[in-house]
């Protein structure tokens, strides 16, 4: 593909680093990259993929944009108030960068449709704020060795990881099964420092161009750790775990399972 003046103009900064250049913002407008979330992490992550020129972003959500979101979730505003999240989205980013893509999905990822949704896209992003989702998303990208960035926010501390499965960790390699519900907080009961979101965010989409453009090192066998009130950050091992459940040598989860949904982590 030729790049047409507009485009030129728009992507100058990129195109003038070696590290990207020309091919690499191709690349970037060929890529496919699919958001679990339009909320906290799903907003900021797809605004700056978009403003990057990823060229296709797929969005699922099945909440509606409410006031309480507005201090944090930067892709709506005070007249969306009762859209639904991935139509405010989509309006958002489709208005910042018209050679994006946008496929709203308003709904919940299951075990019947997961596969799929995702198997079309090169990368998936989880911004999810409940547990059930978060393992549902890594056993489905697991399969199908999918790469996945993943972040968690809860008060003034944030985390994020990329998933490679089958070479570098995978969730369960860090957390094997999921918490009995009420364990971990949720941030409607807990809260959240608005801008935490945007740093996190800021960081799985960083984690996205790199894979993308095959540059730099992605945060594989690590979960990198910020805490906001310490203007901080930590960097924790995860080596793979050779008797994961899923991605180890023998895996005793062959399909995708059911979860109890209706409890919250580290997310929102």
């Amino acid at each position: 593909m030729e790049f047409t003046d507009e485009q030129v103009q728009r992507y100058s900064r990129h195109i003038i680093l070696p590290e990207v250049g020309g091919k690499g913002q191709k690349k970037l407008l060929a890529a496919k990259v699919f958001l679990v979330g339009a909320g906290g992490l799903g907003c900021p992550v797809g605004y700056y993929l978009a403003a990057a020129g990823v060229g296709t972003l797929g969005i699922v959500d099945d909440d509606i944009v409410e006031l309480s979101n507005l201090q944090r979730q930067i892709a709506h505003n005070t007249k969306r108030v009762g859209m639904p999240k991935v139509e405010s989205a989509k309006k958002t980013f489709e208005a910042l960068n018209p050679d994006v893509k946008v496929n709203a999905m308003k709904g919940r990822l299951t075990k019947d449709n997961i596969l799929d949704i995702i198997k079309d896209y090169d990368i998936v992003v989880d911004g999810s704020d409940n547990f059930p989702t978060r393992y549902l998303v890594n056993d489905a990208c697991v399969m199908l060795k999918k790469p996945l960035v993943s972040g968690a926010i809860l008060r003034f501390e944030g985390q994020v990881t990329t998933l490679l499965p089958h070479d570098g960790h995978c969730y369960r390699c860090l957390f094997e099964a999921p918490p009995p519900p009420g364990l971990v907080p949720s941030c409607q009961e807990a809260g959240v420092l608005g801008v935490l979101p945007g740093v996190i965010g800021a960081l799985e989409a960083t984690e996205v161009l790199k894979l993308i453009l095959g540059r730099g090192d992605v945060l594989k066998n690590t979960l990198l750790i910020y805490d906001a009130l310490k203007a901080s950050f930590r960097r924790v091992k995860v080596p793979r775990n050779p008797d994961c459940p899923i991605c180890g040598a023998h895996p005793a989860i062959t399909k995708l399972e059911d979860y109890d949904a209706g409890y919250c982590q580290l997310g929102g």
